[in-house]
């Protein structure tokens, strides 16, 4: 029998440079971990490849009739699902001191994040106080568009998209078209009346000021959280600490270029303290948030140079790079991210004039290397 390998992974290596306090610590479903007095770390199971979300609890406070009323603030909500729920009304019972939920805060618009927002908000909502939802104007009101039935990673015109740039299997392609639903299965209302956050805007929670941050590329407007007094960044998924932040290119926005965005928006976190502890949406809670973002930077540097030789050496699809810049199998949910992050590379490359896109005879369109 042939020995392991002990040489440890390039992937590996990157993860050493990070440290995790709370490392094989995690808070099993129902359940939460306090990081601090303030701040408490919720984890749920989701029903894709990536199987969990972190989301969080901050103590919170709000002026009553009578005197201030001590509380909590939610940060991102799960899916909407009877299993997330359930573990939800589990913290409720045994996690909150007794203590109710004063507003529910989401980082931006992606089902795992907003899905029970508005069953969060009904549930602690009273006659003498509304549970409020915070979050960015744009990915509010692009929720709110694709929980009443405007189409979004499904139907028609996105089996028409993923077609025009490769993937012409017409049982996948038949999926996509089923998929109308897809987003309110998941997502099925969200609150028409919300606070807004805004970039640079102070949020006081609690005893603490919290200061959004903007971030673009992963979705229209991500809003990570950032307090000074306790060195905590909430960083949603503009910065987790294993895999590489989903930066994708949709039928709804196709000459998007996602991935500029994106580099652009990590930048902004630069100014923080290397010290800070960073609480992503997923993995574990880390601190190395300078290093974190030059291990993401290199990596799109990487993929990028590495599209740019496939160009120069034969005209390329979206479709036509998957195995190039994913090498794991792709199952049909991944392969539908996988394009739209294939385009986003593509459409970079494109915007800094080093390939072009042409229409070939199949009505594909295809990059090749010039501009």
């Amino acid at each position: 029998m042939k020995a392991a390998d002990p040489t440890p992974s390039h992937a590996q290596l990157l993860e050493q440079r990070l440290h995790y306090p709370h490392a094989g610590n995690k808070p099993a479903p129902g359940t939460s971990l306090e990081l601090m007095p303030s701040v408490r770390w919720v984890r749920m199971p989701l029903p894709f490849a990536l199987d969990h979300i972190n989301l969080w609890l901050l103590r919170d406070q709000r002026e009553g009739p009578d005197g201030v009323i001590e509380g909590w603030a939610v940060v991102d909500c799960c899916v909407a699902s009877d299993d997330a729920k359930h573990h939800w009304q589990q913290v409720f019972d045994t996690q909150l001191d007794g203590l109710p939920v004063l507003r529910v805060i989401v980082t931006h618009m992606h089902p795992d994040h907003v899905g029970l927002a508005h069953w969060l908000c009904e549930h602690w909502s009273t006659p003498e106080h509304t549970c409020q939802l915070w979050m960015s104007a744009a990915d509010h009101h692009l929720a709110c568009l694709y929980s009443s039935g405007m189409n979004a990673f499904g139907g028609e015109e996105a089996a028409n998209f993923f077609a025009l740039h490769g993937w012409r299997d017409r049982d996948d392609l038949e999926k996509i078209r089923a998929r109308e639903s897809y987003y309110p299965t998941m997502v099925p209302k969200v609150p028409r009346v919300f606070a807004r956050l805004m970039h640079g805007q102070a949020l006081r929670i609690g005893a603490h000021d919290w200061r959004c941050i903007a971030g673009f590329g992963h979705a229209p407007e991500h809003m990570a959280l950032y307090c000074e007094s306790l060195g905590v960044l909430i960083s949603g998924d503009m910065v987790l600490p294993r895999i590489s932040t989903n930066v994708s290119v949709y039928e709804i926005e196709p000459e998007a270029d996602s991935l500029t965005l994106f580099l652009q928006s990590l930048e902004l976190f630069l100014p923080l303290p290397e010290g800070t502890l960073v609480l992503p949406s997923h993995g574990y809670p880390f601190v190395g948030l300078h290093e974190r973002i030059a291990q993401l930077q290199d990596h799109h540097r990487e993929r990028l140079a590495d599209l740019l030789q496939a160009c120069q050496h034969s005209p390329q699809s979206a479709h036509d790079v998957l195995t190039l810049l994913f090498k794991r199998p792709l199952d049909f949910h991944q392969t539908t991210f996988a394009i739209g992050e294939a385009l986003a590379h593509l459409h970079r490359l494109r915007a800094q004039g080093l390939v072009k896109r042409s229409l070939d005879e199949q009505g594909i369109y295809r990059f090749t290397a010039g501009g």
